[in-house]
């Protein structure tokens, strides 16, 4: 399991950014950077991720001097983080260049960290007066465009700021975090047995996903071994969110190239997808239905044979709705060369997922992490190198076709035997660590207890996380108008950004 290929070690803080220097020369990547707080100190860790491999570096900080050195010179993608990490813990990242808060808002007091021990989940945080220096771009010609919060259409709530020069894109800056639930605060104050719910809720399209990171972290903390039946049964979930919201995505890409026949089609072959799973185990999305120790939603031979049957249906019509988007000359004009993430690009910023694979990185955690059951099967990874648009929806279309290979192979060879088993509760001071490649790419939890037993620190890492950068990238030196392509074919979520 991927648990077992994580090696955390502990380094004075004078030596934290050193570290990640180290890292960054064996060409590892950033995978996550976050804090958590003891009863005497601070922590701060570092993921590094090198073929499949982790490493989680961990320093102490002192509480009288909550600070300590940025990596954000090595990894881009440290940035947000440290900035995350000072806006809901108070600990600053010296160095990093930009030390304006990430998701906590100018409104929120200065001095309220929602992260620390002493603040209190029921705390109503009084409303202060701030103001967020947007990047500012100046020239003749250059005009901005406020985009959001609020958009048209039932999307969650972001913030893009361009600045334009006729039609083309100069500069794109996002502002997240105006769907903050609080999730990692409410963790502390969650049984550990409780906490795949809240899991499944971080980001509702990826609830199969969140819930099964979680899982399996708990799972290692514990040694808990989860049946075979339910290991690949969780698969199953798995690959089946995976196909839906691909479906939904490259219906979506076409419609913002106002090719909407494509949107109708496939949603419909979405929504096939979704009402089996409701049939079959009680919910659309397959919320809930994963648990510590197993699932709690089996399938018989008649739900075997009505999958098979559906996923018949949808691979028949769905060769032919991609027929129709690779023969459409509108639809080329539109996707082609637009919005390019190149591989350099993707390589410096750490993105994962079908982002990542579109532009040339062949990264999957299913291949290089992978748990039962991704370990006993042979994964064709789809690798496309333009990075454009339409190798994002080309990656889709091949993770589609490859998703309903393995849920047949999975079905067909499905054991038998029990669904779940105890999974017991871990013990003080002890941490657990998962990967899991959902649809939009790799997923990590790190759990921590305390000193008497409880949660003490939930990290959950979103692939929008990382992804989330690459779309301000892709969309310089293109029109404003491509601008909605761009952003549906990276889809990343607002709300896995945002706990």
């Amino acid at each position: 399991m991927s648990v077992n290929k994580v090696l955390t070690y502990t380094v004075p803080a004078d030596k934290f950014a050193g570290t990640a220097f180290e890292q960054k020369k064996k060409g590892a990547f950033l995978a996550a950077e976050w804090s958590a707080e003891s009863e005497n100190y601070f922590e701060v860790y570092a993921c590094y991720r090198l073929n499949g491999e982790y490493q989680i570096v961990r320093t102490e900080i002192s509480k009288e001097k909550a600070e300590f050195d940025s990596i954000s010179g090595y990894y881009l993608a440290a940035s947000r983080f440290e900035r995350q990490i000072y806006s809901l813990m108070g600990i600053k990242a010296i160095g990093n260049t930009d030390q304006r808060p990430w998701i906590k808002f100018e409104d929120w007091p200065v001095d309220a960290w929602p992260l620390r021990k002493n603040f209190k989940q029921n705390t109503v945080l009084r409303r202060s007066e701030g103001t967020y220096d947007w990047i500012q771009a100046e020239g003749e010609g250059v005009f901005e465009i406020p985009v959001g919060p609020v958009h048209a259409g039932i999307i969650e709530p972001g913030h893009f700021r361009f600045q334009a020069v006729g039609e083309a894109i100069i500069n794109l800056e996002e502002r997240l975090g105006y769907v903050h639930k609080g999730i990692e605060k409410r963790y502390e104050s969650t049984p550990w047995l409780e906490g795949y719910k809240l899991a499944g809720r971080v980001s509702g399209d990826s609830t199969v996903a969140h819930s099964l990171a979680y899982c399996i972290a708990l799972e290692a903390m514990t040694g808990c071994k989860v049946p075979a039946r339910a290991a690949w049964l969780r698969a199953i979930f798995l690959e089946r969110e995976r196909i839906a919201n691909h479906l939904g995505d490259i219906g979506a890409i076409g419609n913002d190239a106002a090719f909407s026949i494509l949107l109708y089609q496939l949603m419909r072959l979405k929504e096939m997808l979704l009402r089996t799973n409701q049939l079959l185990w009680g919910h659309r999305y397959v919320m809930d239905k994963i648990v510590p120790g197993g699932i709690v939603a089996d399938i018989d031979k008649n739900g075997i044979e009505q999958i098979l049957t559906e996923l018949k249906k949808i691979e028949k019509e769905f060769k032919l709705l991609v027929k129709i988007y690779d023969g459409n000359p509108s639809l080329e004009e539109r996707v082609l060369t637009t919005g390019i993430l190149s591989k350099a690009q993707a390589l410096e910023l750490g993105v994962v997922g079908f982002v990542a694979r579109a532009s040339g990185l062949d990264i999957d955690s299913r291949v290089q992490n992978p748990f039962s059951p991704y370990d006993q099967l042979e994964i064709k990874v789809p690798v496309f190198t333009a990075g454009d648009v339409n190798a994002r929806v080309w990656v889709r279309i091949e993770e589609v076709r490859e998703s309903i290979r393995l849920i047949r192979l999975l079905l067909n060879n499905l054991p038998s035997g029990a669904i779940k088993t105890d999974c017991p509760l871990p013990p003080p001071n002890k941490t657990g660590f998962a990967v899991v490649e959902g649809w939009r790419g790799e997923i990590i939890y790190w759990l921590q207890s305390d000193s008497k037993g409880a949660i003490n620190r939930c990290m959950a890492r979103d692939p929008s996380a990382l992804n989330w950068k690459g779309l301000e990238y892709s969309v310089l030196d293109n029109i404003v108008p491509d601008f909605p392509l761009c952003n549906k074919s990276f889809n990343a979520s607002y709300a896995g950004n945002d706990l």
